[in-house]
């Protein structure tokens, strides 16, 4: 049985499977500092969440309850089956569009995290008819080309509230990533992926930079983008050292709930 609250993003859901081997600690911490990074850096803020997948059981992922990123703590992280069933919920709200998250898990499987966010800058490139979102700077050549938007009436029909909250409408997007790594949601925001908690924050960091300084460039006038060959130079240069941000931000974070 569940209900949804006043804002019909949370679901409390009786605990449909057993839990098994225990995901590693060091996980579930870099779970958490991920959390705190994404609201320290604006990408999300009371809404939006990141899951990783378990390292122990791929066919499982990790997410927290339903709250504000920026407070989630370890006894805050729940276990999921691929179908969005929690494993050890007892009782706690989960997201509701946790469904987003399995399924990509599901279809991708070399994805390990997933950052789902309504980052500012990203929403109105989400409903721009005619403009995409293009890389145009070499920290998010994971962009490339244009990322593809998802519409979810062509799955869910007119009169949907937007949110993935089933199995079929998470299945729906999750097609969209079979060539992309971040996919823009028609007014909502975007989904990311990575194969690493690290790599998909900062692909959702620089994904809203590369918004935000799209739209400030194209008030200028004509916007160059990066071309299909130096996205591709730009990935595999530059996230080869996605440790350097991610310490940076590990340590910002760190430092400003110890204050």
């Amino acid at each position: 049985m569940c209900s949804n609250d006043a804002e019909g993003i949370a679901q409390q859901v009786a605990d449909a499977a057993a839990a098994g081997q225990a995901p590693s600690p060091s996980l579930i911490e870099d779970l958490v500092i991920a959390n705190h990074i994404l609201a320290d850096e604006g990408v999300v803020d009371a809404f939006g969440h990141i899951s990783v997948r378990h390292d122990g059981r791929p066919d499982r992922f990790l997410l927290a309850r339903n709250m504000a990123p920026g407070q989630v703590t370890p006894a805050d992280i729940i276990e999921f089956t691929l179908d969005g069933d929690p494993v050890d919920a007892v009782g706690r709200r989960v997201y509701l569009e946790r469904f987003i998250h399995g399924e990509i898990y599901r279809r991708r499987p070399d994805v390990i995290a997933v950052v789902h966010s309504h980052s500012h800058s990203i929403v109105p490139l989400s409903v721009a008819r005619g403009t995409r979102l293009q890389a145009l700077f070499h920290m998010a050549g994971f962009i490339g080309q244009g990322a593809p938007v998802f519409e979810i009436r062509d799955a869910g029909g007119d009169g949907t509230d937007l949110l993935i909250s089933n199995n079929a409408l998470g299945r729906a997007l999750a097609e969209h990533f079979d060539a992309a790594d971040i996919v823009l949601m028609r007014g909502h925001g975007s989904t990311v992926v990575g194969g690493s908690i690290p790599q998909a924050v900062y692909r959702a960091v620089y994904a809203e930079l590369n918004a935000r300084y799209q739209l400030e460039a194209s008030r200028l006038g004509e916007v160059t983008f990066l071309s299909e060959a130096e996205a591709r130079a730009c990935v595999q240069s530059i996230e080869a050292q996605v440790h350097r941000p991610w310490a940076l931000w590990k340590q910002r974070a760190r430092d400003r709930r110890a204050r």
